[in-house]
């Protein structure tokens, strides 16, 4: 499987539980992680339902990939997310040691990988490759429509 086609394999994927989210009632944010061609973890948001900041999809796949592989350097896996990952996972994956991060579309308000800041561009002790913008616009459809059907929702109530 060439590079391209596995990147929108995985992303595919990631997309499979950024809906899941959104059937909880969550932001649509999803997120695999991969090692030597195989899935070994998957996360979507719970922040919602969990009550807790800290249930980012990124957060949730990287605590799950450490427990199934018995450790917490995850340095020969690529992290897959439909959405570019935020600050705070942007230093879970500098800690996890992962190997590379590819995201589906790009955060203006939020994203750590160009869109409002750059961690890379730090003197941090972990360097890794990060690749944006695989399938970006059905992640970014996923999220729109949560979003428009969320205010529809809203504005419905509200009468």
């Amino acid at each position: 499987m060439n590079m391209i086609k596995s990147d929108e394999y995985y992303m595919q994927s990631a997309l499979r539980s950024a809906k899941t989210a959104a059937k909880h009632g969550e932001v649509p944010i999803g997120c695999v992680i991969v090692r030597n061609g195989k899935i070994v973890a998957r996360g979507y948001n719970t922040r919602e339902t969990k009550k807790n900041a800290l249930h980012h999809a990124e957060i949730t796949a990287i605590d799950k990939a450490c427990k199934k592989l018995g450790a917490w350097r995850l340095c020969e896996c690529t992290l897959y997310v439909t959405l570019e990952p935020c600050p705070m996972c942007a230093g879970a994956i500098v800690n996890s040691r992962i190997k590379r991060v590819v995201y589906g579309c790009s955060d203006a308000k939020a994203g750590a990988y160009g869109s409002v800041l750059d961690l890379r561009e730090y003197p941090l002790n972990h360097k890794y490759e990060v690749t944006g913008g695989v399938l970006a616009e059905r992640c970014a459809g996923v999220l729109s429509d949560f979003f428009k059907e969320l205010r529809k929702k809203q504005k419905e109530s509200a009468e």
